[in-house]
């Protein structure tokens, strides 16, 4: 049974912070809600605002449920996971404000404070994702419930699907040569040599990594564990001590030096610079006339483009027959956000299926200069979802349905058992979960 609790006020009457909810023995802040419904506002608008600040309220009860059953189970969530994204979150706010000054006057709470709340609400999101995923691993759903699912939707309410593709590929990578595999070697020791001899790591990776996730950082990493990173990296940076810098090390992302910013229990934070070296332009130009000379084989009929991708393409889905994958969710549909991400250049809308284009320049996923040929295999205009063309969203969405039943039963249950209660403005909430 939910009861009511109250809040905080000051002197003068005001609500300054207070209890929303207590769920077990943990707390739910007004804060915490204020939090969620501006981020609500921001995103998408809202047009009755208690109904939505009772929809996030029992979102989070929903999730401390979660925790106070994973507190109870004693699952693990480590100091040092916390402390990685608290340290991510920190200081994307200290960039974005500049100072710890700036940041209490843009936030209302001190660096000291706003990290506290940090680290409360990443341990607890992770805890409880960690109980939704146990507790939802092993729900299955039968082709049958997926139809049965698809035909309880209202017909007015079925989605719109955007135009989707599918498609083939050849990419032909160029080697690197030899010299200029020396050439960047040499530049990144003489880098090396510059540290050593006192100049900051940092200053020089943020002028000379070609990393542009890192080189705005200095180089630096954030913390990571081992199976974080590519082997060979991973193995160079486990092995130093604190300020050390490590030889060169190659990975198929290209050279690097590292040095190691700091260790705690098995994580470490480094921070690093990448060279990458690059193929000459003569080599692309031999790439993409060999390409537009397989494309020529192929439309004469002389070999098909599956039996080309194999022999010819240097991507990894050469073995598939060069079959394109959506970078989002794995399948071989691309919507208009994955064409415009990886095959802007193509031309995609303006073919015909079974047409294969002009050989483009492209980049693989280490961010090599290559040289692609893309064949539509199919177009799939944009319509409302029925199970034969959207059969994998529909799949989706029914095991996502049924995964909440199944959370919803649990959490009404689990409430017999934990003690709820909510602050007096949230007592006539109509919490559809759990009620």
């Amino acid at each position: 049974m939910l009861t009511a609790t109250v809040g905080t006020t000051a002197q003068d009457g005001t609500l300054v912070d207070g209890v929303a909810a207590v769920v077990g023995r943990n707390i739910i802040k007004y804060s915490d809600v204020d939090r969620s419904y501006a981020q609500m506002r921001i995103k998408q608008g809202v047009e009755n605002e208690m109904v939505n600040r009772c929809a996030i309220l029992e979102n989070l009860v929903l999730a401390q449920l979660m925790v106070h059953k994973g507190e109870v189970d004693s699952v693990e969530v480590s100091d040092d996971e916390v402390k990685q994204y608290v340290d991510y979150y920190i200081k994307n706010d200290l960039r974005q404000y500049g100072s710890k000054e700036a940041l209490r006057e843009a936030t209302g709470f001190s660096y000291d404070e706003l990290k506290e709340q940090y680290e409360r609400m990443i341990r607890n999101n992770l805890l409880s994702r960690r109980v939704e995923y146990q507790l939802t691993e092993n729900v299955k759903i039968t082709p049958a419930e997926v139809t049965d699912f698809f035909q309880s939707l209202p017909a007015d309410s079925l989605p719109m699907m955007p135009e989707r593709y599918e498609l083939s590929e050849i990419v032909i990578e160029p080697a690197i040569s030899e010299a200029e595999r020396d050439r960047v070697r040499a530049e990144l020791a003489a880098l090396r040599e510059r540290v050593l001899k006192g100049e900051k790591f940092s200053m020089l990776a943020t002028l000379y990594s070609q990393d542009p996730g890192s080189a705005k950082q200095g180089g630096e990493l954030g913390f990571f564990s081992r199976g974080d990173m590519v082997g060979e990296f991973e193995a160079a940076a486990f092995a130093l001590k604190p300020g050390e810098v490590s030889p060169i090390v190659e990975t198929q992302f290209g050279f690097h030096i590292i040095q190691l910013v700091e260790r705690r229990g098995n994580m470490l934070n480094a921070r690093h610079i990448l060279l990458v070296p690059r193929v000459s332009s003569d080599d692309l130009l031999r790439a993409r006339m060999k390409l537009d000379s397989i494309a020529t084989e192929i439309r004469a009929g002389n070999i098909t483009f599956e039996d080309a991708a194999r022999q010819y393409s240097t991507a990894a889905n050469a073995k598939q027959g060069g079959v394109a994958t959506n970078p989002a969710d794995g399948s071989a549909r691309l919507d208009k956000a994955a064409i415009d991400e990886v095959y802007y250049n193509v031309g995609i809308q303006g073919m015909d299926e079974g047409r294969i284009s002009i050989a483009v320049p492209a980049k693989t996923d280490e961010n090599r200069d290559a040289y692609r040929i893309v064949r539509l295999n199919k177009k799939y205009p944009a319509h409302k979802a029925n199970l034969t063309d959207d059969y994998d969203n529909i799949y989706n969405a029914a095991l996502a349905a049924a995964k909440h039943r199944h959370l919803k039963k649990w959490a009404q249950k689990q409430m017999q058992n934990t003690y709820i209660r909510l602050a007096d403005e949230y007592r006539d909430c109509v919490f559809g979960n759990l009620q």
